[in-house]
């Protein structure tokens, strides 16, 4: 019984123009492996013989990268294909979603790292590859969207600038996007990969401003820490001070009344004797 897909010859060359032929493909679309140089012998001689296949494409090669990564994770998968031009979109069909998508993502942009270093094995030309699983992509592209305008609508209000948590060069450009046309504010990303992340800027900021992060929330008390910072160091004052109104220790030289400017949050008694 012959082997599938296996063609012989008088040469090497001889036996691909026939699998070629048989196959209806050209070499450049074709995996070729020689199995037997044709040689002469003394007597009669022996036929080259060669396996010729269709290669696969470059969004098929991709797809079986996943399929066999699923199955080393022990997951129940399968990836359809999508391909348009020079784009690839393969989405994962599986019953663990949760799984296959990690954490904001995070598992499957890993795998779409490496499913498109996969696709584009031996290219010169790049073709960008998708990975998406139960249309977390369109879903989370909403998600930022709305955060981006929520997020512009706090800056002004505030008239402070607002930083995101890190993210990705993907959802980085979704947000920049979201916000391209907005007049009250511009967007710049910040810090280095892997903590890049986007600081929406309004343009009343203040100069001096160093921004807050999204959601992040003052300190328990603070403000009233301050406020009693400020009236514990008045009673302090008026008890130093003699019948004269002078001060009888401690800063001997201060004025009754000189207002005292504090910056930064005071976080309690740390011990520390007070200027």
């Amino acid at each position: 019984m012959e082997e599938m897909n296996v063609f012989t010859g008088k040469t090497v060359d001889e036996a691909i123009d026939a699998g070629l032929a048989m196959l209806g493909i050209t070499r450049e679309e074709a995996e070729i492996v020689v199995l037997e140089e044709g040689k002469k012998k003394l007597f009669g001689s022996v036929k080259a013989k060669v396996k010729v296949e269709k290669r696969a494409s470059d969004a098929k090669r991709a797809a079986d990268f996943i399929d066999g990564l699923m199955e080393i994770l022990k997951l129940s998968a399968v990836s359809e294909i999508q391909e348009s031009g020079d784009n690839i979109v393969i989405d994962i069909k599986t019953t663990d979603s949760a799984k296959v998508i990690g954490k904001r993502g995070d598992v499957l942009d890993a795998i779409q790292c490496i499913a498109g270093a996969v696709a584009n094995i031996g290219r010169n030309e790049y073709k960008k590859v998708v990975v998406d699983c139960e249309n977390y992509r369109s879903q989370r592209e909403e998600t930022l969207k709305e955060l981006a305008e929520k997020l512009a609508k706090k800056a002004v209000e505030k008239g402070r600038k607002m930083t995101l948590e890190p993210m990705n060069p993907y959802e980085r450009r979704i947000i920049h996007s979201a916000l391209a046309n907005n007049t009250e504010v511009k967007t710049v990303s910040e810090g280095k990969e892997p903590n890049r992340y986007i600081a929406v800027i309004p343009n009343n900021a203040k100069p001096y401003d160093k921004g807050i992060r999204y959601g992040e929330k003052k300190p328990f008390g603070a403000r009233n820490d301050n406020r009693r910072r400020e009236v514990r160091g008045e009673k302090n004052f008026d008890r130093r001070a003699g019948r004269g109104g002078r001060p009888t220790g401690g800063n001997g030289g201060a004025k009754r009344g000189k207002k005292e400017i504090y910056f930064g949050t005071f976080l309690g008694n740390s011990g520390a004797k007070e200027e």
